[in-house]
């Protein structure tokens, strides 16, 4: 019962950021943005205390942008009747904390990506593809992009639960593939197909999701990191 509630919680959690990213253009593009400076700092090959203080500077607009929605809908909530001069007001100041956090991300990331850009973008590839762990970092963050983009599109399950296609299948089969390119042990190979065979299963059979949820989910894990891989990797 109470990891079903934690579920829940984390489920709701998710949803309140969906509806913000479905509903608001402007959190679309903070969220599309984020993600691209995330793998342009990666691609770059930053210091982890680097990639620390940009999601840190990217998050800080990512929930302003959150709040700053929550207030317009309780102030449209309280003043629906007739027009009041401090409803303006509070949503100016909601806003203008968005621009201020966002003026923020700006200057941290100029300071970040002055002077890291390669000399050219052949030698920038070919530093991220000698790294295995950048190539899977960039990988599971492509899968779980496509697999929530997939959700809100087709608009079904909820971010941790049911729905076209299944997150957990597709991660599952990234892992595989993943470690399928990285090492030539058929054994290592076969028992982490085994793993994600029966990480899908176990959702088929919980009736978490369909078989065709689950094998789209696989197939989504499997090309996409394929992908990855094949483009980027030296």
């Amino acid at each position: 019962m109470r990891e079903s509630k934690i579920v829940e919680s984390f489920n709701a959690a998710i949803e309140g950021f969906l509806y913000v990213v479905k509903t608001e253009r402007n959190m679309r593009i903070h969220f599309l943005s984020a993600i691209f400076i995330l793998l342009l700092g990666i691609y770059l090959n930053f210091m982890p205390q680097e990639l620390m203080i940009l999601a840190i500077a990217i998050t800080l607009v990512l929930v302003a942008e959150m709040i700053n929605t929550a207030v317009e809908l309780i102030v449209d909530i309280v003043v629906e009747t007739e027009f009041h001069p401090i409803a303006r007001v509070v949503k100016d100041a909601s806003a203008g904390a968005v621009l201020l956090t966002v003026v923020n991300a700006i200057i941290v990331g100029y300071m970040l990506f002055a002077g890291k850009v390669p000399f050219t973008l052949e030698e920038g590839i070919a530093r991220l593809g000698r790294s295995p762990w950048h190539l899977t970092f960039i990988s599971i963050i492509v899968v779980l992009a496509l697999t929530i983009l997939g959700k809100v599109t087709l608009r079904s399950g909820t971010p941790l639960r049911g729905g076209m296609p299944s997150g957990h299948a597709a991660i599952a089969f990234a892992m595989w593939t993943v470690i399928a390119f990285l090492t030539r042990n058929a054994i290592v190979m076969l028992l982490a197909f085994v793993m994600a065979f029966l990480i899908a299963r176990h959702r088929i059979k919980d009736s978490v999701h369909t078989v065709w949820e689950v094998v789209a989910g696989a197939i989504l894990g499997i090309l996409s990191t394929g992908l990855v891989f094949q483009l980027l990797r030296r």
